[in-house]
């Protein structure tokens, strides 16, 4: 048989054994060439792999003997994971695996993504689980997982994980025989951060970028947005940055769900790269269901954006402590950087037709940002609302600004 395409299957073999030979009869079936890494720390594998659990171990740093008597199932699978993501960039190194594909429970599900992870956007990424079905965020984080609800346990072979496990061997088939083109890379690109409260600003934003034959790419910052964002500045020829939703960082500092973690903020600044700052959405944090946000923030004022989603009023004191951290940042830009306060709100909610209306919020955090700016830093404050034409015209001239 000619092989179209190589797919790495990532199981432990000791329990997911018959459902990982099933899956990867149905890619041979299909002419993509399989290697199977089995990460399984007890028991044996009932059939022959291509990189056996001792390889594993010993690419982690321990033999599969030491491994097996830690005593911590947590700390034993750490060793795994590192020794299978270690074999696992050497065959893409080497040219030899062309997508890659897992099957399993909580502990295989942490095993296969996170070889996935380690793999670029755009590489195919499939994982068979039991999880899917739940919050995924610890699995997926950053990068293209497509995670498959198994619906059932993968605990034996029946009419149901057939379905599934098939399904999920076409839709792996379906990357590897039909992958994505890889375009010219010849547009200036531009990154823009938003959140649906920002999105007229945005949209104007990039409509009018794109017409100026730039590259736009924009990131929802629900957490894994923006942390994905800071992590592709450092991948990409990036030629400015429009951030103009900023929450993450509050959520990050003061208990908020949509947390993209201390580095937020930090990288374009870092590298140089062109940065206009917005301080978009900095009015609220995101919670969950409103019974939950009003025991964790009681006494505030809240929106109900869904029944999973509640927003809450940012105080004035996170809203100084914010504006001191945004700072800190900026202070040690090296690279062209332009801060544009919207003074009549900045955000859909902060709007005087808005749930969480405060006009002197921007008012607070322009006052705290110029006392904590070096004398070099001197925001613009514009007497618009986030979302008026008015603003984006603005933002839109100071990119043009910035990257000539």
């Amino acid at each position: 048989m000619t092989y179209s395409a190589a797919a790495l299957l990532v199981a432990t073999m000791d329990t997911k054994g018959q459902e990982a030979k099933f899956l990867a009869e149905c890619l041979e079936k299909q002419n993509v060439s399989v290697l199977i890494m089995d990460a399984g720390i007890r028991g044996k594998s009932p059939a022959p792999v291509d990189i056996t659990r001792e390889e594993v171990a010993i690419a982690g740093g321990k033999t599969l003997k030491e491994v097996q008597t830690i005593g911590h199932e947590g700390k034993s699978l750490e060793i795994m994971v590192n020794g299978a993501i270690h074999l696992a960039r050497g065959l893409y190194s080497q040219h030899k695996i062309d997508g890659v594909i897992g099957l399993g429970g909580s502990m295989g599900t942490t095993l296969g993504t996170g070889v996935m992870r380690d793999f670029p956007v755009g590489f195919p990424k499939v994982m068979i689980s039991t999880m899917a079905s739940r919050d995924t965020r610890a699995f997926v984080g950053t990068k293209d997982v497509m995670m498959l609800h198994s619906v059932c346990d993968l605990a034996g072979l029946n009419r149901i994980s057939r379905k599934i496990l098939s399904n999920g061997a076409m839709a792996l088939t379906g990357m590897l025989q039909h992958p994505a083109e890889n375009p010219a890379r010849e547009k200036p690109l531009i990154f823009v951060s938003t959140l649906g409260t920002t999105e007229s600003c945005a949209q104007q934003i990039r409509e009018t970028l794109e017409e100026q034959g730039k590259e736009v790419i924009i990131f929802h910052t629900v957490g894994a947005g923006g942390k994905a964002m800071e992590e592709m500045m450092e991948q990409e020829d990036v030629t400015a940055l429009v951030d103009l939703s900023l929450h993450e960082m509050a959520d990050h500092r003061f208990g908020g769900d949509y947390d993209a973690g201390p580095t937020r903020g930090s990288t374009a600044l870092e590298q140089k790269i062109p940065t206009i700052l917005g301080p978009g959405n900095i009015d609220f944090l995101v919670t969950g269901p409103l019974s939950a946000a009003q025991k964790q923030f009681p006494e505030r004022p809240y929106h109900v954006h869904n029944a999973a989603i509640t927003v809450v009023r940012t105080k004035r004191e996170e809203i100084d402590h914010l504006a001191k951290s945004l700072a800190k940042f900026c202070n040690k830009a090296e690279g062209p950087l332009k801060i544009m306060v919207p003074m009549r709100g900045v955000s859909a909610f902060d709007h005087n037709e808005g749930p969480l209306y405060d006009p002197e919020g921007p008012k607070q955090f322009a006052a705290s940002m110029q006392a904590s700016l070096n004398d070099e830093i001197n925001p613009d404050l514009l007497p618009h609302h986030i979302n008026d034409p008015e603003f984006g015209r603005a933002v839109i001239e100071a990119v043009k600004e910035l990257i000539d």
